[in-house]
């Protein structure tokens, strides 16, 4: 039984009849290993709180972390245990100390590879990925906002997969909202009261409510939130923004009648090519054809255009996808891809070759 790599954005690269024969492209492998990277974050995020990794009990005002009480030591200044002093010292070291050593590290992994942290963890963005693939199996789109469809190999829209779809919004909504309740209150209490069917008032108030609105926000504004409503993301596109060597996906313009011929997925690299693949059917007059030469536009989970300048990228979040997409279209026709990324000087080169140009 052969597998089905259609819901993969790296599907171009990875033609199941020859993946035995054939060793994986590094880009490839990054994909793989980014997928496992969010899978165990994914989990982490999940069991966190249970573990008592992270979390805030409100029940007894105490923050957990990795499995020990965390205190500012402003309970033994009010018992009378700890002099003024000693106090100021325990919150600064305990508590401001890490929070900014947290903030700095972050922002500067940012400043050097931007939105790393949503390409690769963010747990969120792993749900975009996965309702995406869900909805195009629905539509033929990534989003319901999409005005045309998105190629993808083998595959057409199929309309069984729209109960598929909302139904994990719903679930993934519901998760999401009960995860986070046992961030705040004893994971214990939370599963067991749901349980028992004996949850509060509030508590069934948090877990309805939140569900609702998570699960439009996974159906209708999943892109949206990552791309403007994101505190986190937007800080870390700041950083990137800010620092003219910091990595970038750079095109080689240069070679940009090499993309006319780019293909969504190489004839060769896939086993099969239906007759109800989009690139296989024929146009009927009117109507506009599937775009060629836009495979890594395609394969951007955030809906933005690879080839674009860096301004242009700023919710980027260095997934790659659009790279892997580029090197197996491409090294399809005997050429080297023309997305790369680029990093130091080179991305400065890159940012000066723009302006030079006049890329706007």
């Amino acid at each position: 039984m052969g597998t089905d790599c259609s819901s993969c954005a790296s599907a171009a690269a990875c033609g199941t009849g020859n993946a035995a024969q054939a060793p994986l492209a590094h880009t490839q492998v990054l994909q793989r290993r980014r997928r496992w990277l969010q899978l165990s974050f994914f989990a982490v995020f999940l069991l966190a709180p249970a573990l008592n990794l992270l979390r805030f009990d409100l029940n007894e005002t105490q923050l957990w972390v990795l499995g020990f009480r965390w205190s500012l030591g402003i309970d033994a200044f009010v018992r009378g245990e700890a002099t003024a002093a000693q106090t100021a010292w325990s919150i600064v070291w305990r508590g401001i100390l890490p929070v900014l050593s947290l903030v700095i590290g972050f922002l500067a992994v940012a400043y050097h590879y931007g939105r790393l942290y949503c390409g690769w963890l963010c747990p969120h963005f792993s749900l975009v990925e996965t309702l995406n693939d869900l909805l195009h199996r629905a539509t033929g789109k990534l989003s319901v906002w999409d005005k045309s469809p998105t190629p993808r190999p083998g595959r057409s829209a199929d309309k069984r997969w729209w109960p598929v779809f909302l139904a994990a919004c719903l679930v993934f909504g519901f998760v999401w909202a009960i995860t986070l309740l046992t961030y705040l209150l004893p994971p214990a209490e939370i599963w067991g009261n749901l349980v028992h069917g004996t949850l509060s008032p509030n508590q069934a108030r948090f877990l309805g409510v939140g569900t609702l609105v998570f699960t439009l926000e996974f159906t209708l504004a999943r892109h949206l939130f990552c791309r403007y409503g994101c505190a986190v993301g937007l800080f870390q596109s700041l950083a990137w923004m800010a620092n003219p060597k910091a990595m970038v996906v750079s095109f080689t313009r240069s070679r940009a009648r090499e993309c006319k011929t780019c293909e969504v997925m190489p004839t060769s690299r896939s086993k099969t090519l239906s007759a109800e693949t989009p690139r296989a059917q024929p146009h009927p007059l009117g109507q506009r054809p599937v775009p060629s030469g836009s495979a890594c536009d395609h394969a951007c989970p955030m809906r933005l255009n690879p080839r674009n300048i860096k301004r242009m990228m700023f919710a980027c979040v260095q997934c790659g996808q659009c790279l892997d997409a580029c090197d197996a279209t491409q090294t399809d026709q005997g050429r080297t891809p023309t997305l790369e990324w680029k990093v130091g000087l080179d991305a400065v080169r890159e940012t000066l070759r723009q302006k030079r140009e006049g890329i706007h």
